[in-house]
């Protein structure tokens, strides 16, 4: 009988066995990363220059914005973001283009043969092997996102970063950050490189008075969002300002007001790594980020809703911050008050759903509350999001799923906006759907 040759491992068995390299899926420390860096050859030293983002909310679609500023400019640019919506691939941008399975798993194989029986968490393998890869492909420049806080993220060991990034910081990650905002804005501030210039989103006060004095104490030069820059909404384009300097500028592709001030973080930035008018132009109008209040126009859940006037709208936030963002964006749309507007949400366990819900008070119709299948943390029972709702004077129900929750609001409204939100997991499980496919799980 001829012996079965087993097939290439797949990137799920992999990130499997790199989960259970640590027994904690957090636990922030650099030592572990820097230790198995250096037997890596230090490839944290040999990378483009970086853009290293830190913050609560907006660092992905400032990210997204500065990729498109720079490829615009005619640069091949690597990212690294998270957490990913339907495969893990997309944390990892190589040249511009999403890493491909065969170069992914070389690279977390040479990171487990370099790290032996170490201990190590998930986020800390991953990023090992995302510096092998950025340092390994040429590129103009990296796009940095921290993973969680700042100080003792596993992306925090790059030396000399072009600049930083800190955008608006707020309470999220408590329990590994801190439970008040300057000690959130002190792990943030984690990021700072002496004599590297920091833009500085708009902050509340007690945060920008940490993060500022942490700058003072690196020599670190601050840009900071209404005081050496500023940006604006006027006649369906955005005004870019500086004390001696003023760009009229094509509107944000991404939509909401929110993403006025991530442009303006993200042009600020771009500046100080000496891009033009012409390429933030082209960038602002050019740039993409999925799940951050994405119209569905493709998949099932548009087909259901479409065929009976209805809009669905997908947004991926999940914090007080994210919920006050997207309402404000919401209550400024067409149609807005005309319209009912029917909330599809889910949350995880560890995220407070009547502080993004409230929000939305008086605003949305009724809320329909469902679970996830997936997620690091678990996903909160459909029951307890309705709970959560009505805790704010929200209508709320709950449904078995994304399809039936879509079919009951159209049962009950008349054309009305569906918007599903609460989670990236659950966003990712939106998308997964409009390409028949399945969402590839974090296990770490």
């Amino acid at each position: 009988m001829t012996a079965q040759i087993p097939g290439p491992e797949t990137i799920d068995a992999a990130l499997e066995r790199l989960a259970k390299l640590h027994p904690k899926s957090i636990d922030l420390s650099l030592d572990r990363i820097e230790t198995l860096l250096d037997k890596l050859g230090r490839p944290q030293d040999r990378l483009p220059p970086a853009i290293h983002l830190a913050g609560t909310n907006g660092k992905g679609s400032t990210a997204a914005f500065l990729r498109a500023i720079a490829e615009a400019a005619g640069d091949t640019v690597h990212v690294y973001s998270s957490p990913h919506l339907v495969r893990f691939n997309e944390r990892i941008r190589l040249a511009g283009e999403i890493v491909d399975d065969a170069r992914l798993k070389a690279a977390f194989d040479r990171v487990e043969a370099a790290n032996g029986d170490a201990p190590l968490s998930f986020f800390e393998a991953t990023t090992a092997a995302a510096f092998l890869l950025f340092a390994e492909t040429p590129a103009d420049r990296l796009i940095l996102e921290t993973g969680l806080g700042g100080r003792l993220d596993a992306t925090n060991v790059i030396a000399a970063p072009q600049c930083t990034v800190i955008t608006p910081v707020s309470l999220d990650h408590q329990a590994f950050l801190g439970d008040t905002v300057e000690a959130i804005a002190g792990e943030k501030a984690g990021i700072l490189k002496p004599g590297a210039p920091l833009v500085l989103g708009p902050q509340r006060d007690a945060a920008r008075r940490v993060i500022q004095t942490a700058a003072e104490r690196l020599g670190a030069p601050v840009t900071a969002w209404g005081e050496q820059f500023r940006a604006y909404p006027e006649r369906d384009r955005l005004v870019y300002e500086e004390d001696a300097l003023l760009w009229d500028l094509p509107a944000p592709a991404l939509i909401g007001p929110h993403q006025i001030v991530n442009a303006g973080m993200a042009i600020a930035a771009a500046r100080l790594c000496g891009y033009d008018e012409t390429a933030v132009a082209q960038g602002l109008a050019s740039a993409r980020w999925p799940a951050r209040l994405q119209r569905l126009t493709t998949g099932p859940l548009s087909e259901i809703a479409s065929a009976r006037g209805a809009d669905v709208w997908l947004d991926g936030g999940h914090n007080a911050a994210a919920g006050e963002a997207l309402a404000a964006s919401l209550g400024q749309m067409p149609g807005a008050g005309e319209r009912p507007l029917v909330l599809i949400a889910a949350f995880s366990v560890n995220k407070d759903a009547a502080a993004y819900l409230r929000f939305f008070t008086g605003l949305a119709a009724r809320v329909i509350a469902i679970e996830f299948g997936g997620g690091r943390e678990g996903a909160q029972t459909a029951h307890a999001v309705a709970v959560a709702a009505r805790s704010v004077d929200l209508p709320a129900q709950t449904a078995a799923g994304l399809t039936e929750a879509v079919h009951d609001a159209l049962e009950d409204y008349e054309r009305p906006r569906l918007v599903i939100c609460g989670s990236l997991y659950l966003a990712g499980e939106v998308l997964a759907m409009e390409g028949d496919d399945a969402v590839q799980a974090t296990p770490g």
